[in-house]
């Protein structure tokens, strides 16, 4: 914790000019241009504005301004969206966090999940107090996505059928098969469901895993979805796979080549 000590009339000036000509974060480049200084020198007076208490360093040569009525630099952040924009990029919200945002799920979860085209060695940053996973996809899965504005940055998140295949695709990225089961089924309920989207997502994903998990869920929460099951069944690739990977599987669905825990065996799934 850093208490806010003052700074010269220079500082401020140069202070205001670069929170005002930055959106949400503040890079030693954006800065360095803004001032028009070299890139060292302006790492040097970030760094110093830093100490005495005026931004705070959320990752290598990336700050947040703090508060004028905060007394020090240890907050919180105001949105993890824009800071996971940042420092991720090219990237999007997904999973459980995009989820919360189209309605999926009333499910309140505290982790910031972001899919990324980095490889960070760090995959559960906390930052500021705040968690984040990250998750790494190609850059042919940067699709299904919507652009949605977070005060002046602009963010990147799943669409409702691309959140709903990710999960699918990825149970963890959904907090497990048991949330992922309400939110596909609010998902069906919705004015967003589009059967044949998801399916033209599996598609482009090129996952096989999908189709045996989705032809599963089509089957057992929307069994009027005939064409979408039959297409599901005329896709499985072979071998098999769990229905949720972190789960112990006691059954098999030969139908669907899929490994079901105990307690969906109980149920009637084939």
């Amino acid at each position: 914790m850093i208490n806010l000590s003052g700074i010269g009339k220079l500082d401020r000036i140069r202070l205001i000019e670069v929170i005002r000509n930055t959106k949400g974060t503040i890079s030693v480049a954006e800065a360095s241009v803004i001032l028009n200084l070299s890139l060292s020198k302006t790492a040097k007076i970030l760094s110093r504005w830093a100490k005495k208490g005026w931004l705070t360093r959320i990752s290598r040569g990336i700050y947040i301004s703090i508060p004028l009525e905060s007394r020090t630099n240890d907050i919180p952040l105001e949105d993890p969206w824009i800071i996971a924009e940042k420092l991720y990029f090219p990237c999007y919200i997904g999973g459980w966090s995009a989820a919360e945002y189209w309605d999926l799920t009333d499910q309140v979860f505290r982790t910031i999940l972001v899919m990324t085209q980095r490889k960070p060695r760090n995959r559960m940053p906390v930052i500021k107090g705040t968690k984040f996973i990250l998750m790494t996809v190609l850059d042919k899965a940067m699709f299904g996505l919507k652009p949605i504005w977070r005060g002046q940055v602009k963010v990147s998140i799943s669409d409702p059928t691309r959140t709903v295949i990710d999960m699918i695709n990825g149970p963890q990225s959904g907090g497990g098969i048991r949330f992922i089961v309400e939110m596909f089924i609010n998902y069906l309920k919705s004015e967003n469901a589009n059967v044949d989207l998801l399916l033209a997502y599996a598609n482009q994903l090129g996952n096989g895993a999908i189709y045996k998990r989705l032809g599963f869920l089509l089957e057992r929460f929307a069994p009027n979805k005939e064409t979408a099951i039959k297409i599901c069944k005329l896709s499985l690739t072979k071998g098999n796979t769990k229905l949720d990977p972190k789960l112990k599987a006691d059954r098999l669905v030969t139908r669907w080549r899929l490994w079901v825990t105990e307690s969906w065996s109980k149920q009637k799934v084939g």
